[in-house]
């Protein structure tokens, strides 16, 4: 199977992917466990957490909807600009109001595999640009690997902090956030460098748009599949003439935007339940085992650094899996998998059984992260995609942000697998409901494959 060569905006945007998730590796190992050893109570850890995610989600609307008029590279620039100056202040302070700030403002310890916190939506616009549709779920998941696999190298610079243990905190943490803020810095280099085009509506979008109406118009009851009506370029020319005929361009890009709309609101309820649970555990589990264990920040560095890389390697094995039997069927069965090894996590009797059990659940569930992108991104034309990703990633952050906080004071409380457990059971709900609305789209991928 030949497939087109990358575009060098993409290639561009995978270096960064790959240096940036490394500096989210280490601070999704560090960040909670050096607010522990500052005496933060589990409560103050996950409302900080909290806090840096619903300002992320604050910001994603708006940088989705500007990005669309203004451009995406500006945006990336700020991002890295940002987490350059929390980094480098967070290593000099240890004051509470200076370090709640540039949590917030980088969203540090979210483990955001390697994407630009709330300034993604601008990124991944950037990047479905440059990808043909048929193309996405390969080269979303390649994306996604490589942020996973970055992130794996970072864990394992996490652990640097063990070898320093008799130093106070913030001289034995300090090299972490050093190393954040120099990658940070390198993104900036490499992003100046992206030769970004005017947004414009691309020729295919305009003259499929049509078509996409007449063939959505099929779709009965079964979900909203714009997808793949919308970029398809083949076909059906008699119905579609007989229809602009009827119709004018302005009835015709009403028609369109409504059907995109009625889209992207429905991938955001779906978004919810999962945003809810990924919130509760994903960024506390390093205090959860530090907790649960009594691990060091060397050991639970180890852990997911072995997690990020699989689930590097599964990300890989979730794009070809999609080519075979369909983009959200693989998100489904990855998802199901993924939230039964949860259920069992909680009770594993030592630390080495969990942390097996572990770096299996993380690695079939987060490995879909880039089907999941794909689906979103290909939702809308081009000169609304930055309205589309904001849209599914505020619909995850929004309800992740909540997370952390219920956390903190369960763990607070002594009640230590009830967020385990509860993350789960939403996301076995969740898989339920994604196949059930979106099972249609993979059938009509078959059909324009097909076709």
């Amino acid at each position: 199977m030949n497939t087109v060569p990358m575009h060098p905006v993409v290639k561009q945007l995978l270096a960064v992917r790959a240096l940036r998730s490394i500096g989210q590796g280490a601070m999704v190992v560090d960040l909670t466990l050096y607010l522990k050893d500052l005496h933060w109570s589990g409560a103050a850890i996950g409302g900080v957490t909290s806090a840096a995610g619903l300002v992320g989600a604050a910001l994603i609307l708006v940088v989705g909807i500007l990005s669309d008029r203004i451009g995406r590279k500006p945006f990336l620039l700020i991002y890295e600009a940002l987490t350059t100056i929390s980094a480098v202040v967070a290593s000099f302070t240890t004051l509470g109001l200076v370090l709640i700030l540039a949590i917030v403002l980088a969203g540090f310890g979210r483990g955001q595999s390697g994407a630009a916190g709330p300034f993604s939506p601008a990124e991944q616009a950037l990047l479905a640009r440059h990808v043909a549709r048929p193309d996405r779920g390969r080269v979303f998941s390649l994306n996604n690997a490589v942020g996973f696999i970055g992130m794996a190298i970072g864990s394992l610079l996490g652990g640097l902090p063990a070898l320093l243990r008799q130093t106070p905190p913030l001289v034995a943490y300090r090299p972490v956030f050093w190393t954040v803020a120099a990658l940070s810095m390198v993104c900036v280099l490499v992003i100046s460098r992206i030769r970004e085009e005017k947004i414009r509506s691309l020729p295919s979008e305009e003259s499929t748009g049509q078509q996409g109406l007449q063939n959505s118009r099929q779709i009965d009851g079964t979900g909203p599949v714009p997808i793949v009506t919308i970029e398809q370029g083949q076909g059906q020319g008699a119905s579609t003439g007989a229809f602009a005929a009827q119709s004018s361009p302005q009835d015709e890009e009403r028609q369109i935007r409504k059907q995109e709309n009625r889209s992207l609101l429905t991938l955001a309820l779906v978004n919810v339940l999962n945003g809810l649970a990924v919130g509760l555990t994903g960024p506390m589990m390093a205090y959860w085992f530090s907790l649960r264990y009594g691990a060091s920040t060397a050991q639970i560095g180890a852990t997911l650094s072995i997690s990020f890389l699989l689930t590097g390697v599964f990300s890989i094995v979730s794009g070809r899996m999609a080519s075979r039997i369909g983009m959200v069927k693989s998100v489904t069965w990855m998802r199901v998998l993924g939230s039964a090894a949860m259920l069992v996590l909680p009770f594993m009797p030592n630390f080495a059984l969990a942390s097996v059990l572990f770096v299996v659940r993380n690695a079939v569930n987060r490995g879909t992260q880039g089907n999941r992108t794909a689906l979103g991104a290909s939702l809308t034309r081009d000169k609304r995609r930055g309205l589309a990703t904001s849209i599914n990633a505020l619909s995850m952050r929004l309800p992740a942000s909540i997370g952390p906080t219920v956390t903190g004071y369960l763990f607070d409380a002594d009640l230590l697998s009830l967020p385990l457990i509860l993350t789960a059971v939403l996301q076995l709900i969740n898989a339920g409901i994604y196949q059930r609305v979106f099972g249609a789209y993979d059938r009509k991928a078959q059909v324009g494959a097909e076709g």
